[in-house]
Order: C-alpha cells, then sequence, then structure tokens
C-alpha cells in the first residue's frame, strides 16, 4: 500500500477523531535520553481514553461507517485493549456489539469491559484463533466486522499519534511501536515516513510471541505451533492470513527487536521509578528495545510509544517491588 494512501487516511481520521479521543502528552525522558546520548520521548497512550490507543482506531472505523450499516450489529475480537477502544466507541455512537475475548484474556481488561453496553463472549486461547471464528460469526449474523488491525480505518485511527508527534517534534530519527498484528505501527509508521521518509521505523516484539519478525524474516505470515504467554498480553498471537498490514510492515519496518519477559519487567518498572506512570507489558517491550539496543540509537531522537496502561494490579506491583 502507498504510504501516501496511509497518510492521507491518517488526516481524515483525524479531523474525525479529534475533540473524542485523549490528545496525549509527549513528554521528555532525561534517563533514557542519558541513557543514549540523544534526545528520549515518550508518546503517553497509557493516559488515552480507555487506557490504550486502540480507542482511536476503533472510533475512526466506527465513525466512518453509516448509521444503516451500524444498526447491523458491529462484532469485534480482542485481548482486551481493543475491545475497550470498540465498545466506548459504540456507547458514544449508540451502537449495538459483540466482543469476542480469549478465554486467557487479562481479568484486569474483561472488568474494565463490564462498565460498557457491549455483549462479551469467549472462544480459543490465543487471539488469532479468536478473531477468525469472530470473523465468521459476523459473517453468519450480517453484523459487521471490525478488524483489530486488519483494515484501513482502524490503522489510520492508530495513524493519528503520528500527527500528534510531529506537531510537536519537527525532526524525529526513530520511532519504536510494538508490534502484535502490525495496526499501530503501520499507521504511525505508514504516516511518519510518509513525512518524514529517512525516519527510521522499529518494531518490538517480546521473544514469547514474535509472529510478526518470524513473517518479516520468512517474507510469508507465519503461525507459531502454540501459544506461550508473556507479559505483552496486548500485543501476544499470530496474523491473520492476508492482513494488509504484513505489507505494510514489510514496507516501513527498518529493524525489528525481540525483547525476553525480564527485559520487559525491568522496561516496565524503569518508567514508573524515573516517570511515575504505569504501563502495561506491551509498552514495556518499546521501553525495552530501546534500553537493549543502546549503541544503535546513540545521539538520536526517539519517540518511544507507551501504547497502554492495562496490567493487573497485583502483577504491576510485583513487577515494580521485583529487585
Amino acid at each position: 500500500m502507498k504510504l501516501d494512501i496511509i497518510r492521507d487516511e491518517v488526516i481524515v481520521a483525524y479531523d474525525r477523531i479529534n475533540g473524542l479521543i485523549h490528545h496525549t502528552s509527549l513528554i521528555k525522558s532525561h534517563t533514557l535520553s542519558e541513557l543514549i546520548s540523544g534526545q528520549v520521548f515518550l508518546k503517553c497512550e497509557n493516559e488515552q481514553v480507555t487506557g490504550s490507543f486502540k480507542a482511536r482506531g476503533s472510533l475512526n472505523k466506527i465513525l466512518s461507517i453509516n448509521e444503516k450499516e451500524r444498526s447491523q450489529g458491529m462484532i469485534t475480537a480482542s485481548t482486551g485493549n481493543h475491545a475497550l477502544g470498540f465498545s466506548r466507541a459504540l456507547s458514544l455512537t449508540n451502537t449495538k456489539g459483540t466482543v469476542f475475548l480469549p478465554n486467557k484474556a487479562s481479568e484486569a481488561k474483561v472488568k474494565a469491559l463490564s462498565h460498557f453496553p457491549v455483549d462479551l463472549e469467549r472462544y480459543g486461547n490465543d487471539s488469532l484463533s479468536t478473531e477468525l471464528y469472530a470473523k465468521e460469526n459476523a459473517k453468519s449474523t450480517n453484523s459487521i466486522w471490525m478488524s483489530p488491525y486488519n483494515d484501513l480505518q482502524v490503522i489510520a485511527g492508530q495513524g493519528t499519534i503520528g500527527v500528534e508527534i510531529l506537531q510537536e517534534i519537527e525532526n524525529v530519527d526513530a520511532v519504536l511501536a510494538t508490534v502484535g498484528g502490525g495496526g499501530l505501527i503501520s499507521g504511525v509508521g505508514g504516516y511518519m515516513k510518509s513525512v518524514l521518509p529517512n525516519i527510521e521505523v522499529i518494531g518490538c516484539q517480546p521473544e514469547n510471541s514474535p509472529e510478526m519478525t518470524l513473517s518479516l524474516e520468512a517474507g510469508e505470515i507465519v503461525d507459531l505451533p502454540e501459544f506461550i504467554e508473556t507479559l505483552s498480553d496486548g500485543s501476544a498471537g499470530g496474523i491473520e492470513p492476508n492482513a494488509i498490514t504484513f505489507s505494510i510492515c514489510q514496507e516501513i519496518i527498518d529493524k525489528s527487536i525481540l525483547v525476553s519477559e525480564n527485559e520487559i519487567k525491568e522496561g516496565i518498572r524503569h518508567i514508573f521509578h524515573f516517570h511515575k506512570k504505569v504501563i502495561e507489558g506491551a509498552a514495556g517491550v518499546a521501553v525495552a528495545s530501546l534500553q537493549k539496543n543502546i549503541d544503535h540509537f546513540k545521539g538520536k531522537t526517539v519517540v518511544i510509544i507507551l501504547c497502554g496502561s492495562n496490567i493487573e494490579s497485583k502483577k504491576f506491583v510485583d513487577i515494580v517491588n521485583e529487585n
């Protein structure tokens, strides 16, 4: 997909959802800046409505379709963050919908969903099997299907993060984003590369769920034979066959970084201890990716997207209290 198409859709999305989501803060991390002898900025999507960037894409998608289509009802699948954004968007537009969640979805995110008038159903043990089942359900019930990432309007909504970043910083050498299905990095990376062709787009993943990294290496979508748990539950799972995000990621991702579970914990701790902010595992992945590759980012201006804050309180406390 041409980057100018993504750029144009992102600009439309920004006008469409502006005022209905938070323009989140972009703060300089003095500790991480010192680490790389450069400048590191944190884009605080952990402070977004619903606690995640996912509020952007789902809202843009729902607002992009007409009322007649919405009246058919909408269905999506999610490990939690997209479900929260989807449910909020349904509430804002008075639309009925159903969320399918994997059986192992974070209880913190499921509890947050209970505050919205949305139907919840569970299926499968990983995000991909849940997505494919939910997509078939939407087809059989003549409902509107919303992919968590395999949708241009969802991608464009996530890309509005890039608009906000470049409103505050004119020149960025690298942007780090955690990758699951690729919706976030496709939108942000696609938009930012269309404006700054030389920017380096870094895809960050946990070692326990590296599907996009393996797929990019293989030149085709790769699915792992078994699901391995990771703190980065928001990015875990496979990629839908023929997902448009894969070809976009092939075009825009310049470097992929994998991090261990212990490195993710250290990323979470760093942001809490030095910035007093709560982030979830997926956000910790992006922080850890910079910490693991100090030399690569030496002297550069870098933006790390803190993609969410939806983490179970006990798990978070245990992590920050570890020595």
